[in-house]
Formats: C-alpha cells, sequence, structure tokens
C-alpha cells in the first residue's frame, strides 16, 4: 500500500495582497501539497488596499474591500493568525517566533511583509495630526480626525495623495495638496497632461501647491500647519504624508537574509536562503521594487507555479497601467512616458474639449502612453502595449480609435492571449470562456468568477467591450436589470415604475418606500430627482440638495473658484441693446475675460459668486443654462433672408425652438442646430437634434455627437413645415425624456432603442409625449427671475 506523502508546513508572513494571490494561486494549482499558515500583523482580514480611497469617501466600508472571509480559510483549511506578528525568523531551525512568543515550524516560508510608508526627514514629523494613508487604520484615522471646515494638507501629489485629498474633501475639510514636483503625477503625466490635472483638481476645491519643500511641521504638541522653504506657510489641523513608501524589510534584515533596497530574489522569487522566497512590496529583482499590483501578482503566479513543481514560469517585469480614483477625472498612463533617444511620440491636443492623447512608440511598439479627457481607448491600446503588437501600420488611427461604445470592432483586433487584466494577469480567452460556460453577464460577474477587474479597476471598460462582443444583444438586456448606483439593487425601470404606481413625488419617497440603505450616492439622488419630475412635473418636489452643484449656483464654477455669466441668446440672435447691458455688466463687475462661445453665445468668466444676483438682475437676460442637464443652445445661420444659398428660415425656426425647449430638465446635455440649406454651416448633422432646410421642407435628424465622441444624426424623417418640426421635436425629446437612463445623451439613446423604434413610438404616441412635454413646460422656472419667456412659445 502507498504511503500517504506528508504535506510540506507553508508559512507566509503577511496577509495582504500579494501573501493572498500567491496562496489563491498555490490552492488552485496542488491543494494537497502544503500545510498553510498565514500570519498578518493587521487585525483585519486581508483586504484591497487599492480601494482605501473608496472607504474614506464612505462609497465603500471595510466590509465591501475584504478579500476573502474567514470561511474561506476554513474551507481550504489554512491557518489564519490576524493581529500576531512575527518577531524573529530563525533560519537554522526553521521556525517563526510570534510576539506572544509561541514558535510556528516551516519548510517552506514565504516573505510578504510589503511596505512602509516612507516618512519625509523633516522637523516636528513625529506630532499629534501627522498621518500616513496606507492602511485601514489610517484610513479610520484621517475619518475620526476631519470636520467640517477643517484645514487639511496632502503632502505628496501622486496617485494615492491626491485620492486622499479627496477623501479628505468629501469629509467636508478645506484641502491643500502640498507637491515637491514642479507638476502632480510626474510620473504618470508629462506637462500638458499635468496641466489639465491641475485646473481639474482646483476645480473641484482642492487647492494645489507645486515646487514645494517643506522644512518644517510646526505647532505646540499637536500639529498647525507647515513650513516650507521658500519662506510660505501652510496652516492645517491635519496633515496627510503620502509621498511614498520603501519596502518593509527590518525583521528580514534581522534574521541575515540578504537584502539591499528590498529582500533580494531570483526570477522565481526565491531569496540566498533556498527555503525562504519572497514576493511584493517588500522585494527587490534586479535592482527594482515594486509598488503597483500588476507585476505583484505576477510574481504570486510565478512563485506559486514554482513551488507547485511546475517550475516553467520565470518573472519578467511588465509594464502598469495607472488611473486617478477622483469622480469626473479621465486620466489613464501606462508604460514608460519617457522621452528617451529612440522613442516616437504620436500626439492629439484639443485645448477646448480638455481632451489629450500622446502615444510612445519605439521599434514600432506601444512604450507607453498618456490619455486625459477621453480615456475609452486606453485599456484597447494597453493590451497592445503588454502583448507587444507591431502598431507602425496604424499608428497615426490609434489615437483616435473608435471611441465609446465601439468594443465589438476593436474586440476582434485582440488575440485570446491579450491579458486584460494586467492586475491578475487574466486573458481575454479567459473571460469570454467563463462568459460562455458560466452565463456571466456583467462586469462583477466576470471579477467574481475570473478575477479581473478585482485590482485598480483600470480594465473595467474593456470588460464591458468583451461582455458586449460575446453576447451581442443579451449585453444591453443584461445592463438594464443592474441597479443604478452600488446604493441600491433597484433599476431605473424599477424605480420609475414605483414613481408612476405609487405617486411619489419626492427623493426622499422614493427612497422610504424602496428601503435606501444609505442617505444615497452623487450618482443616484440626481437621477431620483429628474425622475421624479419627468413622470408628475406639475406635483414634484424638487430636492436642491440632490442637484449638481453646478446647478445648485446656477452657473459653472471654473478653475479658480469664481463662476461664469452665459445669457440666453435665442438662436445665437442678441439685440444691441442686451450687448450693451453685457458690456456695462462686465465693466461695472470687472469681468476678466469675455469670449464667444462655440454655441454662439456670450460668456462672461471670473465672476464673484456673490455678484452673480446683481450682475443677471442688470444684464436682464434669461440664463443660457450652461450648468444643466438641459436644453444649451440651438445653433443657427442666417437662413434664406440673408444668406443666397438659404432654402428656409432656419433662423425664425431656431428662436422658436430655442424658446420652446428652454428651462426643460433632460437626462443629459442637448444641444440642437438649424442650417438653412445642405450647406450645414450650423453643423445640423453631429446636434442631439438637428434641422437641415432642403428644397420642399425639413430634414430632422436626431442623436448627433460633436464633442469627445463624435457621432453622426441619424435621419429621422423629412417634414414639410416648421410646426411639423416642433410637432416632431417635442415629442422625440419628451420620449427621450422618459426612456432615457439619467446621464444618458441622445447618441447612446437613439444607438441603444434603436431609430426604427423611436420612429414608431412617435408615430403611435407623437400627440400624447407632445402634451406630456407641455407638462413640463408648464414649471419650468428662470433661476434669476429674469428675461421671462415668450408665452405662446
Amino acid at each position: 500500500m502507498k504511503n500517504k506523502i506528508e504535506k510540506k508546513r507553508l508559512v507566509v508572513i503577511g496577509s495582504g495582497m500579494a501573501a493572498t494571490s500567491c496562496v489563491e494561486e498555490i490552492i488552485g494549482l496542488d491543494p494537497e501539497r502544503f500545510e498553510i499558515t498565514v500570519f498578518g500583523a493587521e487585525e483585519h482580514l486581508n483586504y484591497n488596499r487599492v480601494l482605501l480611497s473608496h472607504v474614506l469617501t464612505g462609497e465603500k466600508e471595510l466590509k465591501d474591500i475584504v478579500l476573502h472571509d474567514l470561511k474561506w480559510y476554513e474551507d481550504n483549511n489554512i491557518k489564519l493568525h490576524s493581529g500576531k506578528r512575527i518577531t524573529e525568523i530563525n533560519r537554522a531551525q526553521k521556525k517563526v517566533i510570534s510576539e506572544d512568543a509561541s514558535e510556528h515550524p516551516y519548510d517552506v516560508l514565504i516573505l510578504a511583509t510589503g511596505s512602509l510608508p516612507f516618512i519625509p526627514p523633516v522637523v516636528g514629523m513625529d506630532k499629534e495630526g501627522v498621518v500616513a494613508f496606507r492602511t485601514i487604520n489610517d484610513c479610520e484615522k484621517i475619518k475620526d480626525d476631519v470636520r467640517e471646515g477643517s484645514r487639511v494638507a496632502v503632502i505628496g501629489g501622486g496617485l494615492l495623495g491626491l485620492e486622499a485629498a479627496y477623501g479628505a474633501l468629501k469629509l467636508g475639510a478645506d484641502v491643500s495638496v502640498v507637491h515637491l514636483a514642479d507638476r502632480l503625477l510626474e510620473r504618470q503625466l508629462d506637462i500638458t497632461s499635468a496641466e489639465f490635472l491641475k485646473e481639474d483638481i482646483e476645480k473641484l476645491g482642492i487647492d494645489v501647491m507645486l515646487s514645494k519643500e517643506t522644512t518644517e511641521v510646526y505647532g505646540e504638541g499637536k500639529c498647525e500647519g507647515l513650513n516650507f522653504k521658500d519662506g510660505t506657510s501652510l496652516e492645517a489641523d491635519l496633515i496627510i504624508v503620502s509621498v511614498g513608501i520603501k519596502p518593509n524589510i527590518e525583521l528580514i534584515e534581522s534574521s541575515g537574509i540578504y537584502c539591499e533596497k528590498g529582500v533580494v530574489v531570483s526570477d522565481v522569487m526565491q531569496s540566498y536562503d533556498p527555503a525562504v522566497y519572497a514576493i511584493g512590496e517588500c522585494v527587490q529583482h534586479r535592482n527594482k521594487t515594486f509598488g503597483l499590483v500588476a507585476p505583484i501578482f505576477k510574481q504570486a503566479k510565478v512563485l506559486a507555479n514554482h513551488l507547485a513543481g511546475d517550475g516553467r514560469l520565470a518573472f519578467k517585469d511588465i509594464a502598469s497601467s495607472a488611473r486617478l480614483k477622483v469622480p469626473d477625472i479621465e486620466l489613464y498612463s501606462a508604460g514608460s512616458i519617457d522621452d528617451a533617444d529612440g522613442i516616437e511620440t504620436v500626439e492629439y491636443l484639443d485645448r477646448g474639449a480638455r481632451v489629450y492623447k500622446k502615444l510612445f512608440l519605439k521599434d514600432n511598439k506601444l512604450n507607453g502612453m498618456i490619455m486625459y479627457g477621453d480615456t475609452s481607448d486606453g485599456p484597447r491600446l494597453f493590451a497592445k502595449l503588454l502583448d507587444g503588437s507591431d502598431v507602425n501600420t496604424v499608428r497615426h488611427t490609434s489615437i483616435f480609435g473608435d471611441g465609446a461604445g465601439a468594443g465589438v470592432s476593436s474586440m476582434a483586433e485582440l488575440t485570446d492571449e491579450t491579458i486584460v487584466c494586467g492586475c491578475n494577469g487574466i486573458t481575454k480567452g479567459m473571460i469570454v470562456e467563463s462568459i460562455k460556460s458560466k452565463g456571466l453577464f456583467s462586469r462583477e460577474d466576470v471579477t467574481r468568477e475570473t478575477g479581473a477587474g478585482g485590482g485598480c479597476g483600470g480594465c473595467g471598460e474593456l470588460i464591458e467591450q468583451i461582455l458586449e462582443s460575446t453576447l451581442g444583444s443579451d449585453f444591453n438586456s443584461a445592463i438594464h436589470n443592474e441597479g443604478i448606483c452600488p446604493c441600491t439593487r433597484y433599476t431605473r425601470d424599477d424605480i420609475v415604475k414605483n414613481i408612476r404606481e405609487q405617486g411619489l413625488k419626492s427623493v426622499t419617497e422614493v427612497m422610504d418606500l424602496l428601503g435606501w440603505e444609505t442617505v444615497g450616492c452623487e450618482k443616484c439622488r440626481p437621477a431620483i430627482n429628474y425622475y421624479v419630475s419627468m413622470v408628475d412635473p406639475l406635483h414634484a418636489v424638487d430636492d436642491i440638495s440632490s442637484r449638481l452643484v453646478n446647478e445648485r449656483t446656477h452657473a459653472n464654477i471654473q478653475a479658480d473658484g469664481t463662476f461664469s455669466v452665459v445669457p440666453r441668446m435665442y438662436g445665437g440672435v442678441v439685440s444691441a441693446e442686451e450687448l450693451k447691458r453685457i458690456a456695462e455688466a462686465a465693466v461695472k463687475y470687472d469681468v476678466p475675460l469675455v469670449k464667444v462661445t462655440g454655441g454662439q453665445r456670450i460668456d462672461l468668466l471670473g465672476v464673484k459668486k456673490d455678484d452673480l444676483p446683481k450682475m443677471w438682475k442688470d444684464i436682464d437676460m434669461p440664463s443660457g443654462f450652461a450648468y444643466a442637464k438641459g436644453l444649451r443652445t440651438v445653433k443657427t445661420c442666417v437662413g434664406e433672408k440673408y444668406c443666397r444659398y438659404g432654402t428656409r428660415d432656419s433662423l425664425g425656426l431656431g428662436v422658436r425652438m430655442e424658446r420652446f425647449f428652454e428651462g426643460l430638465w433632460m437626462p443629459a446635455k442637448v444641444k440642437m442646430a438649424v442650417t438653412g440649406c445642405p450647406r450645414n454651416c450650423a453643423e445640423s448633422l453631429i446636434k442631439d437634434l438637428g434641422v437641415v432646410g432642403i428644397n420642399g421642407g425639413f430634414e430632422i435628424y436626431v442623436g448627433g455627437s460633436g464633442g469627445i465622441v463624435l457621432k453622426g444624426g441619424k435621419l429621422l424623417c423629412t417634414v414639410e413645415t416648421s410646426e411639423e418640426v416642433l410637432q416632431t421635436a417635442a415629442s422625440f425629446m419628451q420620449f427621450y425624456r422618459e426612456d432615457a437612463e439619467y446621464g444618458e445623451r441622445t447618441y447612446k439613446w437613439v444607438r441603444r432603442v434603436g431609430l426604427e423604434v423611436i420612429k414608431d413610438t412617435l408615430a403611435k404616441d407623437g400627440v400624447g409625449l407632445a402634451e406630456r412635454l407641455n407638462d413640463a413646460r408648464d414649471v419650468v422656472k428662470e433661476p434669476w427671475g429674469v428675461g421671462v419667456k415668450a408665452s405662446g412659445e
């Protein structure tokens, strides 16, 4: 009879993401090979450190980012010692000794001790009120210490520092970021993209101080502020330090294991002691240390493969991608962004749209990339970077891509071996196989089953493109079975159905009836507020606190904290008297910049908040709603009255349309245009609703977009009269208002619903839709109480 093979004793020091990933891999490859014991210095279960910033903002709780619960350890026969620190490694006797003096023998030892926050050698850094941002305990301390109006200084303008700054801002603090370099994220961004980032961070209300070297934390016992080398200072009640990390190797060095900057390891993660291995942030491999999750997870896979007896894998550092987890800031950086010799660059810059893309090429292959403003093609290009594709023949088109939603076509370019999730080494083929074999329909399903998207989350868009490519029309159905935000599992259709059937009139009533477990978030509260108003505009209660910040102030906040004033100019037409009032107001209130916009209006920039009511009164014109989810402009050409090519009165129709739709709340911003002939001077074909004058009538186009995503409008119909244009436009816009998701632009909605469905609905219920739109028009109010809308329009 064959004797049972005795399991080897595997001890892991560390229970973070690196250790957990390695243990997962070992269990998956050979669950009977080792008797596994894990020691974690932190008292908590292992958690996803990448998502700490979401805990700080309140978007997630600790339980939401825990990697495995206790049952997982029990089910896999793993002995877990949380909150038990190892104080000695006795290599001669092959045992580790914990702080309670207990001894634990090993045959194989894995060191995954991670890193420690680097604290600059600055006077006063040991004062009360100075905290790092590295662990869940740090996170909880910051939340406990910050109060409304607290002054918080964040030292460090890297990814984690900016995320900590945003978290403190959400907690109600006045926040300043202090950074030694001359730009934010200097490792991920060049000067141009960093300028965009600085402006957007400041728009959030965070002060950014660059080229600032801190020389002292001053205060009596507790921190009171910072002194800088240039002689200036900054008051602060709390100081968050986020300037980097250093490998945690004190215990390891004391055992005599060879270390330099970190534990020196081979290509299979073996230290100079053949029984001891190391992975993660404590490691030094080929003179390099590590701080991002992608290479660390690859280390875990290589080590697990080696310990399971396969031995075919060797660790080689790979490029990583980075995103900033701050809402409304679209940033994607990957690979090397060094303009060294032999590096070519392909660049695209649209300052008006705030879109910047830069590709770094070496030997006809992608070596790095920066994307700001439009990052939709980032994951796809990153996959090309990882698999070393030759991009020479498509170098000029790669930077533009196909825009958002082009997943199906771009998926054909990727082989099954293409790595989609660099954090976990998950390929396209692995994801497709899981989708087909396990019936997956959402990004969350894919993450749960494969691990893809469970690290930094940067591959989320690419996962959705794979889902769309694999599932086809089933993917669109699946999307609408998901909750509108993490606060609830109720879909948009569930919420609207309850509002209609239960006669709900406010955000509070909806949340109370449907059992919201939280107070809501920036995604669900504005959406519910819109849906209530859309269903019953005559009786709905507008919840101002659920409006977005620009809607609450009825103005667009600018980078310096001032505001912009954009008066309504119907169809781009303005009288001499109105121009005079605008000019006089600009002089009276010392407006630093007066600019003509692309929507045929005048923008007064740099207005102080306190001057807004007085300025609007002096100008005596209605608001242009340049900040709202509603009609922005109806762009026109001069039409048949003045243009020798004009076939229709585009100017008059455009003015009527703008008066008709102004102030109406929409799911997203809406832009319209009327052009008097097919020469299309008013750009009607790239508007949400565009009208083109032709011989004998008008063509009406819908679902166009001329912004980050360029989409041509689809021909809805041809009509003979301007009255028919207004009737059709009213029916279309009301169908869009009633059917679209909150935040869904018409170009997405039209393509999701389908043009034929829209045509059929307008044919069957066009009159009813127009009547319901008029109910909504009846409650439109001018926010500044001036420039009352002409009656009968």
